[in-house]
């Protein structure tokens, strides 16, 4: 598979997704980031539209979760491709989301998602696939 999304704007998508309460990311999600994130990671993930109904009933502590072990997933498979820098990690996800809630926290941690993602991506590309 080659990825066309290699230049997503993480703190954009953050900031968006943040003042939409998640609503922006199931949408996100369905518009192709799901495929590609279960292409990258090498398993069908759980669906996030699921992970955010869970997420109602328990404070949104769920898709926080989902979210963190997506991202140590994505961790892992960049240092697997000898990608080197600052990566997103369960604990970067978590803490950012939990203890920087006030100062736009969840946006820092999706810009690093993101970035991390975008660095997979054009690997796999320069590479001609997984």
């Amino acid at each position: 598979m080659i990825f066309k999304h290699t230049n997503r704007p993480g703190f954009l998508l953050g900031f968006i997704d943040f003042f939409t309460a998640g609503l922006f990311f199931l949408v996100y999600m369905q518009l192709g980031l799901q495929d590609e994130l279960d292409e990258i990671l090498g398993r069908r993930t759980q669906r996030y539209w699921a992970a955010y109904l869970l997420g109602i009933p328990t404070l949104f502590i769920y898709p926080l979760v989902w979210m963190g072990r997506i991202a140590e997933e994505l961790r892992a498979r960049a240092l697997e491709l000898g990608i080197e820098g600052k990566l997103t990690s369960f604990r970067h996800m978590f803490d950012w989301n939990v203890f920087g809630l006030l100062l736009m926290g969840p946006a820092v941690a999706t810009e690093r998602f993101f970035d991390t993602l975008n660095k997979v991506e054009r690997e796999l590309n320069r590479r001609g696939g997984n």
